[in-house]
């Protein structure tokens, strides 16, 4: 999903990372659906995005290969929710990076403002953004918790790919 240009195939690595990763509302759809909730009204209400500024981003989630769709049934009509994929999961590093480098520099507007990354396996806070700096293990989707105050009193377990 290009920004203002496509820069799919620019000899940059960064820039190309960009054209998939570089809009916030797409790094912001990723996080819900890391944090599980990967149905439209759901993301809707969490973000408070415009129908279709979300439909956008979600197209263009898929078409890029970072997320699925999932069939489920509510009861009523069949419908559909965005599962992540392996590349998907993949970019769990990136949002750990801009909410740890957030939390580093950036002044919160309250003191429930604040999302931290927690390594399940030792249960530690990590700052960084693929390994833990407490116990060195290779920060994944499965052993990677996030903490945000404003959502939970405990540290909330991440979706994995397909789940």
């Amino acid at each position: 999903m290009a920004l203002r240009s496509d820069w799919s195939q620019r000899t940059c690595s960064l820039a190309r990372g960009l054209d998939v990763l570089g809009d916030p509302w797409t790094l912001l759809v990723l996080r819900e659906v890391f944090f599980g909730n990967g149905r439209f009204d759901a993301m809707k209400t969490r973000l408070a995005v415009a129908d279709s500024v979300l439909t956008k981003r979600l197209a263009g989630l898929v078409e890029s290969g970072l997320l699925a769709k999932k069939a489920y049934d509510d009861g009523g009509r069949p419908r559909q929710e965005y599962v992540l994929t392996t590349k998907g999961e993949d970019a769990l590093p990136v949002l750990n990076a801009v909410a740890i480098w957030s939390e580093k520099h950036l002044p919160a507007p309250s003191g429930q403002a604040h999302m931290y990354v927690i390594h399940s396996g030792c249960g530690r806070r990590t700052g960084s953004a693929d390994t833990c700096t407490h116990c060195g293990e290779r920060l994944t989707a499965a052993n990677t918790s996030w903490h945000s105050l404003t959502r939970s009193d405990a540290p909330v377990e991440l979706a994995t790919a397909g789940a």
